[in-house]
C-alpha cells in the first residue's frame, strides 16, 4: 500500500499535477461559490501575504466573525476545501449582511501559507487599513492600497449581487 502512494506521488511529480489549480479544485466543496479562478487566486494570495506582513489580517473563523460583527471592513477570503464545510457556512451570510466582499480559494494550506503561518487557515479577513496604533506612513502603504483596490474590484465583480 505504501508503494502505491509513492508511485502515485512520483507520477504526479512527473506530470506536474502535484500542485496544479485543477487538482486543488477537485477537493473544493459544492457550495464554494464564487471560487477564484487561477489568476485571481494568485493575486488574492499575494495580497494576503502583504497584508499579513503589515498586520492587516484577521485569521480564523472566530476572529473573522468577531471582526465582522464589530463592523470592520475588508475582503473575506474563505478556503473551499474545508471539511466539514458547516464550520464556515455562516460566514458568507454575515458578509452579505455587512456588504463585505468574499471569495473562496481552493486550498486551506495555501491560505495558511499566505498568512505566514505553518498551519492551514479556513478563512481570513483582509483589512484595508492598519489596525489602531499602526502606522500608514510606510513606503509600501501606497502599493498595498493599490493592489487591495484592484483585488477588491475583481472580487466584487466575481460575487453574486447583494
Amino acid at each position: 500500500m505504501g508503494k502505491d502512494k509513492k508511485a502515485a506521488a512520483q507520477t504526479e511529480e512527473e506530470t506536474g499535477d502535484a500542485g496544479s489549480y485543477e487538482s486543488k479544485i477537485k477537493f473544493c466543496s459544492k457550495i464554494a461559490n464564487p471560487l477564484a479562478e487561477e489568476k485571481l487566486c494568485k493575486k488574492v494570495l499575494k495580497l494576503c501575504k502583504k497584508a499579513s506582513k503589515r498586520k492587516q489580517i484577521r485569521r480564523g473563523v472566530k476572529e473573522v466573525v468577531k471582526a465582522l460583527r464589530k463592523k470592520q471592513k475588508g475582503i473575506c477570503i474563505l478556503a473551499g476545501d474545508i471539511s466539514p464545510i458547516d464550520v464556515l457556512t455562516h460566514i458568507p451570510i454575515v458578509c452579505e449582511d455587512h456588504q463585505i466582499p468574499y471569495i473562496y480559494v481552493p486550498s486551506k494550506e495555501e491560505l495558511g501559507a499566505a498568512a505566514l503561518s505553518k498551519r492551514p487557515t479556513s478563512c481570513m479577513l483582509l483589512l484595508p487599513h492598519p489596525p489602531k496604533g499602526g502606522s500608514a506612513d510606510d513606503p509600501d502603504a501606497k502599493e498595498f492600497a493599490e493592489s487591495y483596490a484592484e483585488v477588491e474590484k475583481k472580487v466584487k465583480a466575481a460575487m453574486p449581487v447583494f
